[in-house]
């Protein structure tokens, strides 16, 4: 790695797995400007780290110390000397922060990527002075998805003019149908059962007790269908999400497997794709689906529409509406016409629009029209 060239340094405050946290890996693998390189910084070990190492990327791990710290504040500067660092690229809430304050101090321009409405909370605790903060600090705010921006717009949380909307992106050829038959057996099921597959860590906005309510009756019509939902599990929500699966009588059709990697094996072995999501900035999880050649039936939870056109590319369902969700679900499964319709053209669609390749060209846009901004 020639740490003489001038480079690029991308940051983000958590470390286990989720949609930010591979946007985050894929920039900094894949962007390349002519002239720079790109390097990471973390703060600490784990899933991202892991990534990092798998991908043979120049990473650092700088652990913070209280909300605010000198020591943590120095080494950052240090890091950033040393690499000739000429932007920043930040993700998440925490990182824009501690990287708006650095921007205006060495007057480095800034990128932050926002992926949910969770990171401009407006009941956020000293919310007033972390806005203030962004806005002195953040030359460009990154909103992956319209619905998005409109949120941060209409409050009055960044300056307008400097909003833009980068939709993420997948590699979509690492995402094909096979004949992988693990999840199968490993849930001791016959190859005629029906997987209708989910992807996302155990939280609320992911509104998994919907789904679940929505397998009760779905499972009325055909008990050949399962649920097989991939994301870390916290302990407290998953007892509370066993106890709903025991009282509506689900628990040998909804299955909890634990995060799963690669995703793209686990939606290769599925036959259908939802999300019943009650807030979603965008949907990684939609577009990987789609990429694989799954029809999705997804809900009205923000990113999501952004992403499908309904009875076209997919199927739309309201928010919070099991009996909604289980509806759109049977729809699809029933007509096997439909369902090869809403996969093929939405495969396509994914294709065209939603690409890691697309998405990198975005960002490389931006960042050659930040550098030349600031440095000539």
């Amino acid at each position: 790695m020639d740490t003489s060239l001038p480079s690029i340094l991308h940051a983000i405050d958590t470390t286990g797995p989720g949609g930010a946290e591979t946007v985050f890996l894929d920039l900094t693998e894949n962007l390349t400007l002519e002239g720079y390189r790109s390097f990471a910084v973390i703060k600490g070990p784990g899933w991202v780290e892991d990534q990092l190492k798998a991908r043979g990327m120049q990473y650092y791990i700088v652990k913070p110390k209280g909300s605010f710290s000198f020591s943590y504040y120095r080494k950052l500067f240090r890091i950033i000397r040393e690499n000739n660092v000429k932007l920043i690229q930040a993700h998440l809430l925490g990182s824009t922060l501690t990287y708006s304050i650095i921007a205006l101090l060495l007057r480095i321009p800034l990128v932050a990527t926002l992926h949910g409405k969770v990171d401009v909370n407006p009941n956020e605790r000293l919310i007033f002075i972390k806005n203030l903060i962004m806005k002195l600090g953040v030359k460009r705010l990154i909103a992956v998805s319209r619905d998005l921006a409109n949120y941060i717009e209409t409050r009055g949380l960044f300056n307008k003019g400097n909003i833009r909307v980068i939709y993420n992106g997948v590699d979509v050829k690492d995402y094909r149908k096979s004949n992988l038959n693990e999840i199968r057996l490993l849930l001791k099921l016959d190859k005629q059962a029906i997987l209708v597959g989910s992807v996302g860590n155990i939280r609320p906005a992911k509104a998994y007790d919907v789904l679940i309510k929505a397998a009760k009756e779905v499972i009325t019509h055909n008990r050949n269908i399962h649920f097989v939902i991939a994301g870390h599990k916290k302990p407290e929500l998953m007892q509370q999400l066993e106890d709903l699966m025991d009282k509506v009588g689900v628990s040998q059709h909804v299955h909890f497997i634990g995060f799963q990697q690669p995703s793209a094996a686990f939606f290769s072995q599925m036959d259908l794709f939802t999300l019943s999501s009650s807030s979603e900035g965008f949907s990684i999880s939609t577009i990987e689906a789609m990429a694989t050649g799954l029809a999705a039936v997804v809900t009205c939870c923000g990113g999501p529409e952004e992403i499908i056109t309904h009875k076209t590319t997919g199927w739309l369902v309201p928010v919070n509406d099991p009996q909604a969700l289980a509806s759109g679900i049977l729809t699809v499964l029933n007509d096997p016409n439909l369902q090869c319709s809403l996969a093929q053209k939405g495969q396509l669609h994914i294709t065209e629009n939603f690409s890691l390749d697309f998405l990198i060209k975005q960002y490389q846009t931006l960042y050659e029209e930040l550098l030349v901004e600031a440095y000539q």
